[in-house]
């Protein structure tokens, strides 16, 4: 594609993504009126595509120098970074396909900019700068961290009193994780992996490794196409609501045998291990949804097998030694985005209003937070909340004041 088409492409998803991101934009508007970042650096690293860039763009609108780079090598959509470059003026350092060096090259020049506040994805922009950029965790008043990969790494580090600044838990926003790690995440696993092999899900045996959030809306979304679902757990309780949510349950080892797709959404490590592999019939899917690329160990694969090839765009099959094969897609990173483009508009739109808005509050608030993981507060989430139900034409009751005295009160018959 030359340039100037792929500039063109770029422009459009961003003015799309614009149009359909109702909530941050009413909140873009009262931000940009009283510019409320004005002289502040914000350096950001997450999934370079165009529901991102109307975030960065809302940021740099309301006063900010803003600095972006992808948080993963395969999630940039390269039209949406050019378009940020050229078009909107926005350093943009992200390009798809990306090797580890040019990643955290990107990083260190989103880093470069000296930022008052983070926004990151998987903390790798929060790691670099206690592990290599020591000289600047000063001048970091504070950051926002987006998923819960990156929430489970930082409260280890600051349970070990080894972070730094105060960081924002965007994940466990209610209007963050309802939605984009179920709906959204439900919903864009589907589509990476019927891009990525144009294969029927009803009918298959679907194996989803993990039930938290991201697990449950991909499990909902595979049941709904016709898929029979099975889920393996660690964790008692999940696995009992997902025996209660109508799903099979059993270790992996059992699941790989009848697998014809195997799907991880945990943030942990070698969850698909070489004894899951070698149990796997032959043609069995293999597509990660967690942050990093180790939940399926790629290692394994590679000692197991004869060679391996790519058959389609996003689709490398493993040629087992054991006479099968099995397919692994967009090389085991985030399949929804490295596969195709990530959650849907109008649920990142709540993602971003409550990073936008938490970017305010830190900025307001950073002097009197010590160095710890903080949830949202309650009013954030209810601003959101009420501004998503007036951009979708929807009103609900209100408490009475007598109703309002009768939930506060412990006296019986008040």
């Amino acid at each position: 594609m030359a340039k100037n088409e792929l500039l063109e492409k770029g422009i459009n998803r961003i003015e799309w993504a614009k149009t359909h991101m109702k909530v941050l934009g009413k909140i873009r508007e009262r931000m940009v009126k009283e510019r409320v970042f004005d002289g502040l650096k914000v350096g950001m690293a997450l999934h370079t595509e165009a529901k991102t860039a109307v975030l960065a763009l809302t940021i740099q609108e309301a006063g900010a120098e803003v600095r972006l780079t992808s948080c993963n090598p395969l999630s940039t959509d390269d039209s949406v970074a050019l378009a940020l470059n050229k078009e909107y003026g926005l350093e943009t350092y992200a390009k798809k396909g990306q090797t580890t060096k040019e990643y955290y090259d990107s990083l260190n020049k989103v880093l470069d900019i000296g930022p008052d506040y983070v926004i990151d994805d998987g903390a790798d922009l929060i790691f670099l700068l206690h592990a290599k950029r020591k000289e600047m965790l000063r001048k970091v008043k504070g950051a926002n961290e987006e998923t819960t990969t990156g929430i489970m790494r930082l409260r280890a580090m600051a349970q070990e009193g080894a972070l730094k600044f105060p960081v924002m838990s965007v994940n466990d926003a209610y209007m963050k994780y309802l939605f984009d790690n179920r709906y959204g995440t439900g919903q864009s696993t589907m589509d990476g992996i019927m891009a990525s092999t144009n294969l029927v899900i009803a009918g298959k045996n679907f194996v989803i490794a993990g039930y938290g959030w991201c697990g449950r809306g991909i499990a909902m979304r595979a049941k709904g196409m016709g898929a029979d679902v099975t889920v393996c757990e660690v964790d008692p309780i999940r696995a009992i609501e997902a025996k209660l949510d109508g799903f099979a349950v059993v270790p992996m080892r059992e699941a790989a045998r009848s697998a014809d797709f195997i799907v991880s959404a945990t943030g942990c490590k070698d969850v698909v291990t070489a004894s899951d592999i070698k149990a796997m019939k032959d043609g069995c899917v293999l597509a990660n949804a967690g942050h990093f690329d180790n939940e399926i160990s790629k290692t394994a694969l590679e000692k197991l097998s004869k060679g391996h090839r790519k058959v389609r765009e996003s689709v490398d099959e493993y040629r087992l030694k054991n006479g099968k094969s099995v397919y692994l897609l967009a090389e085991g990173r985030l399949v929804n985005l490295a596969a195709g483009q990530g959650h849907p508009v109008e649920i990142m739109d709540m993602s971003f209003a409550i990073q936008a808005l938490c970017l305010e509050y830190l900025d307001f608030s950073a002097q009197t937070l010590e160095p710890d993981v903080y949830d949202v507060p309650d009013h954030l989430d209810d601003m959101v909340a009420r501004i998503k139900l007036e951009t979708m034409g929807v009103k609900i009751d209100r408490l009475s004041k007598g109703q309002r005295a009768y939930v506060r009160s412990w006296r019986e018959g008040t």
